[in-house]
């Protein structure tokens, strides 16, 4: 992806100052504005400069909003609403394209790729908190990005993406091991001055940027961190556009930051195209400053009927999905994809492919599918896997759940990205009962010796259903059915936890990319990041892992792309993983709000740039 520099318009740090005061001393009306849906002419809506609320929702809750436990997109997303980190991504632009957020300019790099050198803009603010002196939230330093990186490895906070840095950057794997001292200066991250960082690296990393726009690499304010401690995931306090009021299994709620630096959008820059987006009010918002909205809701609803009930409403959640049993009544055309007319009226809409998978995956620990120390076993194990691969139908998973618009592709490279080859064999995504009921008799297996098979999943309704669609083909290809069993957990954090732990031998999940490169889904394999890092099949390969640490620090190249190819086709031809689909997610809106979202990647952060039209037209 080619990187772009910009430069923002910045407030000098005397205004800035003067701007804190006023708005400290005066008081901000709270009204919350219903919505009513409804099909009024965009020109003459403007956005509201205030008093107005915003009700996301999302299928998943997180655990934590800290920043170093931010391990899915539920938890970035609710996570880039409060903190903020040196990069983001453009708006709109497809490809994503890398821009700056809390740094002035992309970084400098030296000639042989080891240091990054970050400017940071000055006059930007932490938000008030009693920790901080007089409760007034102080200036953001290259010291806070020191200290926040060192959060990743403390080995007392049991971080989840310490694997994005570990083999790169210089002193911070020592530091956690002499005793994670955050006064203990290390010779990988260095405060030049107070708005300036140098990152020293054992060896070059082409993802670093990236990784630098992910919530993992969030500011966070030492003061409130340990004035909370372990608590911070519930009460997090950052520089970004919104502050944290409360959190639980629900709902997440935010209040509009009053004090976030002016940086006026300028549509073209952030990629904004006629054909995509000319229907959205986006106009509106070009040449005015975010945050727009002075709350935000991010309401957890994992059953997707409820959520479409909430919806429909009309004072309730105003972003959903479509229930896949809905979608007769909801699509008039699935290619090209076509919404009925009375939805269409109603509701904003936009599709657009996940960059990311839905998956199955096996935990390769497990006594009863993974690894043994018995060659014969070993053998036997893998071909049970495969027979399970071999008997999983995508065209019917894809027509059920995924409106058959859905990309089903071998493997974990992912469709858009620059290392996906398209003329890879589908034979691993191909349904093939007869060639599975062979390979469990090449094996030996049986019903009276077959595992039990044990599938995790969050508790919801259309998991259930994936689930007796999964017991359906396990039965066809020979499964006793007393043998197969859902393990329902009750939200994504959950299972999380369970995969992590080794506890869940067969589970359904999702990968959503946290950067757009083929590196971000080969890592899932790669054996140093086993749990609590992000390899949850815990597989175990010297030689995967010998070519993906050849290939890392390469860019983007014919070279790369042959490396990466190989890796695809170890973690196919071991039957590691059952995979996979690409789903095109179709998002509706109200109206009344001025949005594209852009929950198709990790990293992404969009919420602060939600606008409420007012009710004039």
């Amino acid at each position: 992806m080619q990187l772009i520099e910009i430069n923002h318009t910045m407030r000098n740090s005397r205004k800035n100052f003067i701007t804190r005061a006023i708005v400290r001393c005066g008081a901000l009306l709270t009204l919350i504005l219903l919505f009513v849906v409804g099909c009024g002419s965009h020109n003459n809506e403007q956005t509201q400069p205030g008093n107005n609320t915003y009700k996301h929702s999302m299928s998943g809750a997180p655990r934590s909003l800290d920043p170093i436990k931010a391990a899915n997109k539920y938890a970035n997303t609710a996570v880039l609403a409060v903190f903020d980190t040196l990069y983001t991504y453009k708006y709109l632009a497809r490809p994503y394209e890398i821009k700056t957020s809390l740094a002035e300019a992309l970084p400098a790099i030296s000639n042989n790729g080891k240091t990054y050198t970050v400017k940071i803009k000055p006059g930007n603010f932490f938000h008030d908190h009693p920790s901080f002196l007089n409760g007034q939230g102080r200036e953001v330093t290259a010291a806070d990005f020191i200290y926040s990186m060192k959060r990743n490895f403390d080995p007392a906070l049991n971080a989840t993406g310490k694997w994005l840095w570990r083999d790169f950057v210089m002193g911070l794997q020592e530091w956690a091991d002499s005793g994670a001292d955050y006064d203990q200066p290390i010779n990988g991250l260095f405060a030049l001055d107070k708005y300036t960082i140098q990152i020293n690296l054992i060896k070059p990393y082409p993802q670093l940027i990236h990784t630098l726009a992910m919530g993992y690499a969030a500011i966070v304010p030492r003061e409130p961190a340990e004035y909370y401690g372990k608590e911070f995931g519930v009460n997090p306090v950052g520089s970004g556009p919104f502050i944290f009021e409360s959190f639980d299994s629900e709902v997440a709620k935010f209040s509009r930051n009053t004090s976030f630096r002016q940086e006026p959008i300028n549509l073209d820059f952030e990629g904004y195209e006629s054909s995509n987006h000319v229907n959205f009010a986006l106009e509106n918002i070009d040449g005015k400053s975010p945050p727009f909205i002075d709350h935000l809701e991010i309401h957890f609803i994992k059953q997707s009927m409820s959520k479409w009930l909430s919806f429909n409403k009309g004072n309730e959640i105003q972003y959903s999905t479509i229930p896949p049993q809905l979608s007769h009544k909801v699509l008039q055309s699935q290619n090209p994809i076509k919404l009925t007319d009375d939805v269409a009226a109603q509701f904003n809409h936009s599709h657009n492919n996940e960059l990311g998978f839905t998956y199955f995956g096996f935990n390769m620990q497990s006594e009863a599918f993974g690894y043994s120390d018995d060659p014969i076993q070993n053998e036997k194990n893998k071909m049970l896997r495969c027979a399970i691969r071999k008997a999983h139908d995508w065209s019917q998973r894809n027509d059920a759940f995924y409106f058959g618009i859905g990309n089903v592709f071998p493997g974990v490279i992912v469709p858009g990205t620059y290392d996906f080859d398209s003329n890879i064999s589908n034979d691993s995504i191909i349904y093939d009962l007869a060639e599975a009921k062979r390979l469990l008799q090449q094996g030996a297996w049986g019903s009276n010796n077959l595992p039990p098979f044990e599938y995790h999943a969050v508790g919801s309704v259309e998991n259930q259903r994936i689930y007796e669609q999964t017991r359906g083909f396990l039965m066809q290809l020979g499964y006793p059915a007393e043998k197969i069993n859902f393990k329902q957990h009750v939200n994504f954090g959950a299972l999380d936890k369970a995969v992590e732990n080794g506890a869940a031998p067969f589970f359904f999940m999702g990968w959503n990319m946290d950067y757009p490169d083929a590196q971000n889904t080969l890592q899932l394999f790669y054996g140093p990041n086993k749990a609590p890092g992000s390899n949850k099949f815990s597989y175990d390969n010297k030689r995967y892992d010998e070519l993906y640490e050849q290939a890392l620090i390469m860019p983007e190249s014919v070279e790369r792309k042959t490396i990466f190819a190989a890796l695809n086709q170890m973690v196919i031809d071991e039957c590691v993983v059952i995979s996979g689909i690409n789903r095109t997610f179709i998002s509706l809106w109200h109206k009344k709000v001025i949005f594209y979202p852009t929950e198709d990647i990790t990293g992404a952060s969009f919420l602060k740039y939600v606008a409420i039209k007012n009710n004039e037209e």
